[in-house]
């Protein structure tokens, strides 16, 4: 019926979910490695959106699973590593949070970002790993997707949706972090809408 409908928001939010804590990943690297104050505040300023697209990748699995499955939820491997990659951003938004030292937050959130790349890696080859209830990948680089046209342009339209908002967010939200973190500088304080 219409729920085949679901994927439009299901695969691009699963992918962005995965793809996003795996840049988190790299800044976290970068910021170990070269001691930069940027890596953190952009590592913190993706975690929520890659939280949120998590989010919608289980909720939206949930509504997938019920009328094709017969149950809302399952202890699939896809599904409870993408449920544990929802943790590992929970987990990251709240150490960051409970530290005040921002530098010292900043190195925390950076090893449990780098630990909890493991993951991603498992999300992707649960299917094909262990025999699983998930379907397999429709779409991939190396063979001609497996869906119609139209379902593939739809979907790919939404992954691209995805992207750019999650581009908008985190380059705002960084914005914010650097305001807040710099707010007793002076280039802070002669800012137009500090003055206010």
């Amino acid at each position: 019926g219409e729920g085949y409908r679901i994927i439009f928001i299901h695969v691009p939010a699963s992918w962005m979910s995965m793809f996003i804590y795996c840049v988190m990943a790299f800044w976290a690297a970068i910021g170990i490695t070269f001691n930069t104050r940027l890596s953190g505040m952009m590592s913190s300023a993706l975690a929520p959106t890659g939280a949120l697209f998590a989010f919608l990748s289980l909720w939206t699995g949930a509504l997938w699973g019920k009328p094709m499955w017969g149950a809302w939820w399952v202890w699939d491997a896809r599904l409870t590593s993408e449920l544990i990659l929802f943790f590992l951003y929970i987990g990251y938004i709240a150490l960051t949070a409970a530290i005040d030292d921002p530098r010292r937050a900043d190195k925390a959130g950076a090893i449990i970002s780098l630990v909890g790349v493991v993951n991603v890696p498992i999300i992707y080859f649960s299917v094909k790993w262990w025999n699983t209830l998930h379907q397999g990948a429709s779409v991939s680089l190396t063979k001609a997707p497996s869906m119609a046209a139209t379902m593939l342009w739809g979907m790919l339209i939404m992954a691209l949706a995805f992207w750019m908002y999650s581009i908008a967010i985190a380059l705002y939200r960084v914005r914010a972090i650097i305001l807040e973190r710099e707010r007793h500088t002076a280039w802070v304080a002669e800012l137009p809408e500090m003055q206010r």
